[in-house]
């Protein structure tokens, strides 16, 4: 069977690629976090016990995490623009399923799927922005997009508490459809089709990978609840491990690899990886950790901790163009570094000044730090990841990338709840802002690790100097 490398003739239409990514991560990120509020909500309706609507947030960030690396392979194979409509079209489906849900397993069956898309289009779709873009101005279209992302994860706590006093929670599904729906047909119309190099899939690969990272986010997920000694966690935890060792050796030897281990030869495409991680530990941990804060701490209900969080989270949206745009003239390091020490200051403020009497005054400084952060690191961080590698590996560096980002996130909201058991309990607002500090004390700790590993990523390239004309050469239409 011949194999397909590279990108169509269909004309490219940058505009059009950045506007119809930048619909997936709007509702991917959003649906993140935004059935938080609706919680108790939907436990009154749905007869559901706590335990049980805890899985409609982590069987879709499980599934998410995991289908990543799928998704970039079947983008390489199959044409990431056939994958990406699909994952569109599945997820608009998968939000129907969860609107007309009329008992709790349904709603979950139905946050899988959402998962499962999520997991394959987000991708496929960095991977299409990158190729619509030159490199030159890739890293303002990547701030485009992590603008967009600030923007969901910004607006998931106060649209699914507002969605929910204001209409009922179904509709926090339902605004999916519309938006999924168009933006599945005018992507299959307008979106230029590319493919990667690998003539075949690697299915033991794929399936130690996904295993392997499954029992890694299992583990991050029931932790919390069942304790990190429990056998559940630690068998679960082993199991993963042991799969991506394997996975890691099949890789070495296997003649077409899911993840070729010459990546992480080049430094930026490891650096990148591990700043991700530690970026996205420290930014879903304390998003985690703060939106109790406020309301278990302070007293805030649902939508004013929402509003309260906006100093923080709406930050992307507003800087991380700019940081973007800037990176394309001055380089990614510069804005990795930077904006992981603003992120790990803006913590370690929080968990400084938090107090029984703390007004919001003292917190909002601080906030827009952690925000102004994050919008200089996200951009900059997966820019690097495609000014890396080759065209043909860019499916499956975005694949991996995502993957770790959203690894990153699962256990960052394990381990800042770790920290804040250690250290609190909910038993009253003072103990529990005792446990918030130290949380986001750690969560500071690993902003500053990755800021560490930021600092070895490669520099800008210098562009390269033209050669002299030779002095004695002459023009042939003279000869």
């Amino acid at each position: 069977m011949t194999t397909r490398t590279g990108s169509t003739n269909r004309p490219v239409r940058p505009g059009w690629a950045l506007a119809l990514v930048a619909i997936c991560a709007f509702l991917t990120s959003l649906d993140v976090m935004v059935v938080v509020t609706a919680i108790p909500t939907m436990r009154t309706e749905l007869n559901a016990s706590l335990a049980d609507l805890e899985w409609t947030i982590n069987a879709y960030n499980l599934a998410f995490a995991c289908l990543m690396l799928t998704g970039a392979a079947l983008g390489d194979r199959f044409g990431r623009m056939k994958v990406y409509v699909f994952g569109l079209v599945l997820f608009t489906v998968a939000s129907v399923l969860a609107a007309v849900a009329g008992n709790v397993e349904v709603l979950i069956l139905g946050r899988v799927l959402q998962g499962v898309a999520a997991g394959i289009a987000i991708p496929v779709s960095l991977t299409l922005l990158g190729d619509a873009y030159p490199p030159e101005r890739r890293g303002w279209a990547m701030g485009i997009w992590g603008s967009v992302s600030g923007l969901a994860v910004a607006a998931g706590p106060v649209a699914g508490g507002f969605i929910t006093e204001g209409l009922n929670w179904h509709w926090i599904f339902w605004l999916n459809v519309p938006f999924g729906a168009a933006a599945a047909v005018l992507s299959a119309v307008l979106l230029r089709e590319s493919y990667g190099s690998a003539p075949k899939i690697d299915v033991v690969g794929l399936l130690l990978a996904s295993f392997g990272l499954l029992g890694l986010v299992w583990a991050a997920v029931r932790a919390p609840g069942i304790g990190w000694g429990n056998a559940e966690v630690l068998l679960s935890l082993a199991a993963g491990v042991v799969l991506l060792i394997v996975f890691v050796a099949w890789e070495r030897h296997t003649e077409h690899p899911l993840l070729p281990m010459r990546l992480f030869g080049i430094r930026g495409f490891t650096v990148s990886n591990i700043s991700a991680f530690f970026q996205h530990f420290a930014l879903i941990g304390a998003l985690f950790i703060l939106s109790q804060m406020f309301q278990v701490g302070f007293g805030q209900g649902p939508l004013g901790t929402g509003l309260r969080l906006l100093a923080w989270t709406a930050m992307p949206m507003i800087v991380a163009p700019l940081a973007g745009g800037l990176a394309d003239k001055h380089g990614n390091r510069p804005f990795m570094v930077g904006g992981l020490l603003l992120q790990a200051v803006g913590l370690a403020w929080i968990a400084l000044v938090t107090g029984p009497g703390t007004g919001y005054g003292a917190l909002v400084v601080p906030l827009i730090l952690g925000g102004v952060g994050i919008a200089m690191c996200l951009p900059t961080t997966i820019n690097m990841v495609f000014g890396s590698v080759a065209p043909e590996d860019m499916g499956i560096a975005s694949g991996s990338n995502s993957a770790v980002r959203e690894v990153g996130g699962v256990f960052g909201v394990a381990f800042l709840s770790v920290a804040f058991a250690a250290n609190g309990s909910y038993d009253n607002a003072s103990t529990a802002l005792d446990g918030f500090r130290a949380a986001l004390a750690l969560g500071a700790v690993a902003s500053a690790v990755g800021m560490i590993a930021a600092m070895f990523a490669p520099g800008k390239k210098r562009p390269a100097a033209e050669p002299a004309p030779a002095a004695t050469l002459k023009d042939p239409e003279t000869v």
